[in-house]
């Protein structure tokens, strides 16, 4: 499954199903199916993103390199990628539409 995040300020952010669930959590979002991050809630959102890319950043640089592979939800293996470049897409997709006044829908 994946994640598409659509916004007129700017090209689609598209996420395997889990990250793009995964970032919906991180900014207080339930997954559904479909939905919308408003003008107004971006600021909060950014802002939750930025902070837990800080403490993922943190973390590692405390517990060494990270994994080279990680575990996919079916079960299989994919190439680890932080927590930092997973988010960058949506957080400049999020800002640019905040500085543009177009809320974000995303769908499955």
């Amino acid at each position: 499954m994946l994640i598409v995040f659509k916004s007129k300020a700017s090209g689609d952010v598209i996420m395997f199903g889990d990250v793009g669930t995964q970032m919906l959590r991180i900014i207080g979002k339930s997954p559904e199916r479909q939905g919308v991050i408003t003008v107004e809630q971006m600021p909060d959102a950014i802002d939750k993103l930025k902070r837990v890319v800080a403490d993922n950043k943190s973390t590692h640089a405390h517990n060494g390199d990270p994994p080279k592979m990680e575990k996919t939800p079916q079960g299989g293996e994919r190439e680890y990628v932080s927590l930092a470049n997973r988010a960058a897409p949506f957080i400049e997709l999020l800002e640019r539409s905040y500085k543009t006044n177009n809320p974000v829908m995303w769908g499955v």
